[in-house]
């Protein structure tokens, strides 16, 4: 099987005793061969693990092609909603997507949206392989009394909202108060905590939209407070967010020296890079600054804190009981060592009022369609090294693979890691023979259904329309952030 199965593929000719259809002509059989030795391919999101996966893919086999459906008309995921405004190194990766993009194996369709538009079985029939890359575009919820009040929202719709995601354009944060809680003390909190924190005339020449601008300038919060239910050494933000946070202009950082009471010679055990990170939590708690960061501390007039040992048990009401005016929290001891610590709470209460709450305990994947398999526990589909587990031929790479963990280099490791998978399976002669009609078939579908998916060039469209509206301002570009206004622009 596995040899008949290269064939196809075009390690050797078609068997030459096939009779060529009725009537065809030398160019009509040079097509038919052609589309038969062609690997078609689907992969569901255009973000870092839907790109790798197709760059692996486009790389590994000479004669596959590689079609990206994306539900939003732009491409690049959490590259472009994701990646705070001020660092904009990280999003030099959408130049590598970019190359893959303009490959003549590869097309990216966005606008589509995978379970509405078209069904998972429907792509499935279309093409050898689907590969659903789609990320975790849900939160995780905090699942307290108080969590619905006006004055609480995720994290992640914070972060979409500041950076251009449609369905977050219209959030509105209430930047009144002069406290910000955040529940959790990973990078996504720390980002959230920068960008409340920094002066808004050093985020006017980043990506940052300019309605969230606007909103900053307004803003009244002086005081970010970042909560855990666990201490210093069990953080999940890395160093490079944390070093960011302590040099931040015009603000300092609040830090109980009793929370680090024991924690030098705990240290010498643990990972370098988690040892360097407390280490400099350390500096920053119990060593006075040095003559230049005090210079640039003195006139800060705002601050941000870690709340250690605190599990939130409630969202407090303001009198009036419509909206948001504190959250209560336990006070927690930790149990057992190393991985396995965990926070119990000690019977104690404390109240921290705030006017802002932004819960950032986690990102966490939604089923895209009945037919595929779904954990909803873990929030992941169930999965074997990327093959998706009792339906051959469907395969998942990134977040909806492994949970919402790593950066972007981890996702590009799993990725590469789902592509080998599904290479061996070729080879193996698990993938259905025989030619597949690929995005014909499913363009006749979306036409049946008056979806007009947006191309490449389309989206290079938009993105010389976002260049051209942010230089007026000396921004790299303004954000269009209507999905309608977009495909105006593009006359669909």
């Amino acid at each position: 099987m596995a040899s008949r199965c290269w064939r196809w593929w075009g390690w050797s000719a078609w068997p030459r005793t096939r009779p060529p259809p009725a009537g065809s002509t030398p160019s009509f059989r040079h097509h038919l061969s052609t589309q038969e030795k062609t690997l078609q391919i689907c992969v569901v999101g255009s973000g870092p693990a839907g790109f790798y996966t197709a760059q692996h893919l486009l790389k590994q086999h000479p004669q596959a092609h590689v079609d990206i459906y994306e539900k939003q008309p732009v491409p690049f995921g959490l590259v472009r909603f994701g990646v705070a405004p001020d660092h904009p190194e990280v999003k030099n990766v959408i130049n590598t997507f970019t190359q893959t993009a303009h490959s003549g194996r590869c097309a990216f369709w966005g606008n589509v949206e995978v379970g509405r538009d078209v069904t998972v079985p429907e792509l499935r029939e279309a093409y050898h392989a689907v590969v659903l890359s789609y990320g975790a575009e849900d939160h995780r919820a905090l699942e307290i009394p108080g969590e619905e009040l006006p004055g609480v929202c995720s994290a992640r719709a914070f972060v979409g909202w500041y950076n251009g995601l449609p369905e977050n354009r219209e959030l509105e944060p209430d930047l009144s108060g002069d406290t910000a809680v955040i529940l959790g003390q990973g990078n996504v909190a720390l980002d959230v905590a920068r960008i409340l924190l920094t002066p808004p005339e050093h985020l006017e020449r980043t990506d940052i939209t300019k309605a969230a601008l606007g909103v900053l300038r307004q803003s009244r919060v002086k005081t970010v407070w970042l909560v855990g239910r666990r201490g210093p050494l069990q953080v999940a933000f890395t160093i490079k967010e944390l070093r960011e946070m302590i040099q931040l202009p015009g603000a300092r950082p609040i830090l109980d020296p009793a929370d680090f009471l024991g924690l030098q010679d705990k240290i010498k055990e643990v990972p370098r890079p988690r040892k360097r990170l407390t280490e400099l939590l350390l500096r920053a708690a119990t060593e006075k600054p040095g003559p230049e960061q005090a210079a640039r501390r003195a006139p800060a007039s705002r601050a941000w804190g870690l709340r250690f040992f605190r599990s939130p048990q409630q969202v407090l009401p303001s009198p009036d009981g419509r909206r948001a005016a504190g959250v209560r929290l336990a006070v927690t001891r930790l149990e057992g060592v190393g991985e396995a610590t965990r926070a119990v709470p000690t019977g104690d209460m404390e109240d921290l009022p705030c006017g802002l709450v932004l819960s950032s305990v986690g990102f966490k994947s939604r089923p895209v369609d009945p037919s595929v398999p779904f954990d909803s526990k873990l929030g992941v589909i169930p999965n074997v090294e990327g093959r998706v587990m009792d339906v051959p031929g469907l395969y998942c790479s990134g977040w909806v693979k492994r949970g919402p963990t790593g950066v972007i280099a981890t996702t590009m490791t799993d990725s590469f890691l789902t592509g080998q998978m599904l290479l061996q399976d070729l080879k193996a002669g698990l993938l259905p023979s025989g030619p597949r009609p690929g995005y014909a078939a499913i363009q006749a579908l979306l036409s049946s259904r008056g979806v007009r998916p947006v191309s490449f060039s389309d989206w290079e469209k938009l993105d010389a329309e976002e260049v051209a509206r942010g230089q007026g301002t000396g921004k790299p570009r303004e954000k269009l952030v209507d999905p309608q206004e977009m495909l105006r622009l593009l006359g669909h």
